[in-house]
């Protein structure tokens, strides 16, 4: 029986970070947005509500104009 002298606590821990590895790898793919994405995300936003403040038919703003009725 010559083979390679394997440290078994050094395999399991080279073993479990793979595995942490893979599920990280999986999760981030999942739910992950990279910084770009997240950028984007949040300037379509503020886009959409400058759109939306821009078509107001009462120059006053919203919570004041509501409030006069």
């Amino acid at each position: 029986m010559s083979g390679e002298i394997v440290n078994l606590r050094l395999a399991r821990k080279r073993r479990d970070r793979a595995l942490k590895e893979q599920e990280a790898a999986q999760n981030r793919h999942l739910h992950g947005e990279t910084k770009a994405e997240r950028e984007r995300k949040r300037l379509l936003a503020d886009q959409a509500a400058q759109r939306l403040d821009a078509h107001r038919l009462d120059p006053r703003q919203g919570e004041a104009a509501a409030s006069d009725d």
